[in-house]
């Protein structure tokens, strides 16, 4: 993610802060622009520093302190352009369950910065019934499983609960479980439909993750049973991709978004890797290129001694392996699928054009965008 600061003073923003720390403005998201901006207020609404031209009002979700993107005044919307993807969310008057639904819209609105920096086409369950829509679930009566089907986005409010999902996580025998890896996750469903489950790019999947055909079900009856093969980790990025190409291509697409974020990040702070050991000088490193357009090549040879040395920094401090995954060479070729895959989608010129958005969709779905580059 890149680095934000407040026009007004120059400080350092947070990309969730709606107050900048030090000269007390109030800030937001502009995802236009992909900018935090310090806010003067003028009439009803407010004057964004880092866009002059248009006046603007906060996301309808801010009156509950879980949103802080910024909605252009004349534009007709309420919400902005990731909450309208929201079909469902929890009561907020029950129990804990605003408190968690904002952990959840902290990580959504990480995972639209992402789909948006990379342009992807975002289509709401409004403007399509097999577009794009979140539901936010308290296990009530049922139990409540994370996943997708359809378009739809189900995730179970106990994972924002961090004592929970650990409980999850130890359960599961996984080395990592985040919200914003759910969001990760579950998104490369939506997007495998979308983008490789056509005429001109399902040959190309298969030949890289397999035969998706094979029952689904099946197959997570013998992994949760088995377990993954022995040999997992030179084929899969988790042992959970294992269990069918599905689940492969998810958690590949979901690292994906792990590496180019991360490494955005690295670059915004200027973070380079120049170890004082003489043996060691593979894993030197700048970070000075733009990872959202970077190809898969630039990315590994960034990612693997950046991940060396965050990991050796959290170690030093008592904690888990920031990134506790292997990268084998089998993981770099799918990872060059998906980075193929979505810079072959056509980017929107404008995501607010609902006719052209779904003239773009119908192209993909007839897998009419042309073979992936490459």
């Amino acid at each position: 993610m890149r680095l934000f600061v407040c026009q007004g003073c120059g400080q350092p923003l947070y990309f969730e802060n709606v107050v900048c720390g030090s000269c007390s403005r109030k800030v937001g998201y502009l995802p236009r622009l992909t900018r935090m901006t310090a806010l003067d207020p003028v009439n009803t609404g407010w004057r964004a520093l880092a866009d002059t031209e248009r006046q603007y009002g906060f996301c309808a979700n801010a009156q509950f302190e879980s949103c802080n993107w910024l909605v252009a005044a004349d534009s007709g919307q309420s919400f902005c352009v990731a909450c309208r993807h929201n079909r469902t969310i929890p009561d907020l008057s029950a129990g804990n369950n605003l408190v968690l639904w904002r952990r959840l819209e902290t990580a959504k609105r990480r995972l639209f910065y992402s789909l948006l920096r990379l342009q992807l086409p975002l289509v709401t369950w409004v403007q399509d019934p097999a577009g794009l829509a979140f539901d936010f679930l308290a296990t009530t009566y049922q139990p409540v499983v994370t996943g997708h089907l359809n378009g739809a986005i189900t995730i179970n409010l106990a994972e924002a609960d961090d004592s929970e999902r650990e409980r999850q996580r130890g359960a599961m025998g996984e080395p990592y479980r985040t919200l914003l890896g759910h969001f990760r996750h579950e998104i490369a469903h939506y997007y495998w439909d979308l983008l490789a489950n056509n005429e001109s790019s399902i040959e190309a999947f298969r030949s890289v993750f397999g035969d998706e055909r094979a029952d689904y079900g099946e197959a997570l009856r013998r992994h949760h049973a088995s377990g993954p093969p022995a040999d997992w980790a030179a084929n899969y990025v988790s042992a959970y991709a294992s269990a069918h190409p599905w689940e492969d291509f998810a958690e590949t697409w979901a690292h994906y978004f792990h590496i180019v974020d991360t490494l955005e990040t690295a670059r915004a702070f200027g973070v380079s890797t120049q170890p004082r050991v003489a043996s060691a000088a593979s894993l030197e490193t700048p970070v000075d290129f733009d990872p959202y357009g970077a190809t898969i090549d630039q990315l590994i040879e960034a990612w693997l001694p950046l991940t060396f040395a965050i990991n050796s920094l959290n170690r030093s401090m008592g904690l888990n392996d920031l990134y506790p995954f292997v990268i084998a060479p089998a993981i770099v070729v799918k990872l060059d699928y998906v980075y193929r895959l979505v810079h072959r989608c056509p980017h929107p010129p404008d995501i607010a054009d609902e006719v052209t958005l779904k003239a773009m969709i119908a192209l993909l779905k007839r897998g009419a965008a042309g073979p992936l580059p490459g």
